[in-house]
């Protein structure tokens, strides 16, 4: 899955903020300068409407990376930012808070410019925008992306374009309607993404040289590694960077088991065993493969469970709301290939049952997926536990990830209930 349908996926899924005790890291030019943070959004210079705004969003108090990210970007003189920092720690509430500070909406031009990878999370960022600037009733936005078409001549009096790289250059250099010198604010989101995507880390990089030099530049990104520091180094130099430590998926907070079983329906009356014993609150279950996944779907709910499946060919969007209903509990089993593997955090999941191991072309173990796929049981520092339904000829596989990760698997009885049941206990 592309990473940007990740990231959105993640942006339409969080409905709040995601609470994480991963450290926060200031790195800046002059490191003898005092450095603010806030504890509630009333000590930030915000207008009374954008309070109600964000208040209307659901925050009530700033996530991590906004208590430290807010002051700076709020200051005066404007400073220039970087910010690292996961999907659902509030990046994007932030960056529009700053947005709609700078923008005066007594002057009807372009002043906030704000440029997105792809069309669907431009509209995102915009909701975000609509939502918090509800009560700002002078300040108005528009999208440069495709479909928005924009007639020769016209002038923009928005004061936020919120757009993809492509059809901004077009406006600002084709068509003439997007004056960047009088841009006071840049934005660029999903750096990462940008720069794993063709073409628009150099199309982001054309728009910002256009910039005049007192415009103030924030840079958001989920990653920070080698090629988006380089990246970053280019569109701002010197800049102050805040960072949000990456979580780092481990096998330490999660139990592993593996039951051999002779195929798939084999397999299927091991995991009602295990349901049948285990008071399980929402599971995931991953599956190699899309036909796979619609199989057991299927044999499940002609069962009596409320089940979701979540494989590729869904739209985002439709992935999405199969998300979002498994994490109100509305189905208690979500069944995904590795669509889902990784990104996607819904912390009531402690349990992760793998219908079969995760292989590479080659048929080797797929370590990277494992790892992915049974960390979905222990987010942000949870315990979980993790069961595998093998077949004969793949225990050789359970063996070679037990090397990989120093770790141990141990190996169950899918028949023998009081074990099971011990085991629950």
């Amino acid at each position: 899955v592309p990473l940007a349908e990740v990231s959105l996926m993640n942006k339409l899924i969080h409905t709040s903020l995601v609470e994480s005790d991963q450290h926060v890291e200031v790195l800046q030019r002059d490191p003898s300068s005092p450095l603010f943070s806030v504890k509630t959004f009333e000590e930030l210079p915000l207008k009374r409407e954008l309070l109600r705004g964000v208040y209307m969003m659901g925050f009530n108090r700033p996530s991590k990376i906004q208590e430290q990210a807010l002051p700076l970007m709020l200051a005066y003189p404007p400073q220039n930012l970087i910010a690292q920092s996961q999907s659902g720690t509030g990046k994007t509430a932030a960056f529009v808070l700053a947005m709609l500070s700078r923008a005066n909406a007594n002057e009807k031009h372009p002043q906030c410019l704000c440029l997105a990878p792809t069309y669907e999370l431009a509209l995102q960022i915009g909701q975000v925008v609509r939502t918090i600037g509800k009560f700002c009733a002078d300040i108005k936005v528009n999208y440069a992306v495709r479909g928005n078409r924009i007639l020769k001549g016209m002038v923009l009096e928005e004061q936020i374009i919120i757009g993809t790289p492509g059809t901004t250059l077009d406006w600002c250099f084709k068509q003439r309607i997007l004056d960047l010198t009088k841009i006071s604010l840049f934005v660029l989101d999903e750096a990462d993404i940008m720069i794993d995507t063709q073409g628009l880390s150099c199309q982001s990089i054309r728009i910002h040289r256009a910039l005049p030099t007192s415009c103030q530049v924030l840079l958001f990104s989920a990653t920070f590694k080698e090629p988006v520091r380089a990246f970053a180094e280019r569109i701002i130099p010197d800049p102050i960077v805040i960072k949000l430590r990456e979580e780092e998926l481990t096998l330490s907070n999660i139990r592993q088991y593996f039951m051999v079983c002779q195929n798939s329906e084999e397999q299927y009356k091991a995991l009602c065993n295990l349901y049948g014993s285990f008071t399980i609150g929402q599971v995931m279950i991953f599956c190699q493969t899309r036909r796979l996944a619609d199989w057991l779907s299927e044999k499940m709910s002609r069962d009596g469970h409320q089940v979701a499946t979540l494989t590729a060919e869904l739209t985002v969007v439709q992935r999405a709301s199969v998300i979002q209903r498994f994490r109100e509990g509305k189905e208690k089993v979500l069944i995904a290939t590795n669509v889902c593997a990784r990104g996607i955090d819904v912390q009531q999941v402690t349990t992760v049952v793998n219908f079969g191991l995760p292989r590479d072309m080659g048929g080797e173990p797929d370590f990277e997926t494992y790892l992915h796929r049974i960390g979905r049981a222990g987010r942000f520092g949870h315990r979980g536990i993790a069961f595998s339904m093998v077949e004969n000829e793949t225990v050789e596989l359970v063996h070679k990830i037990e090397e990989h990760f120093q770790t141990t698997i141990k190996q169950l009885d899918p028949y023998d209930m009081d074990e099971l049941e011990r085991l629950a206990a």
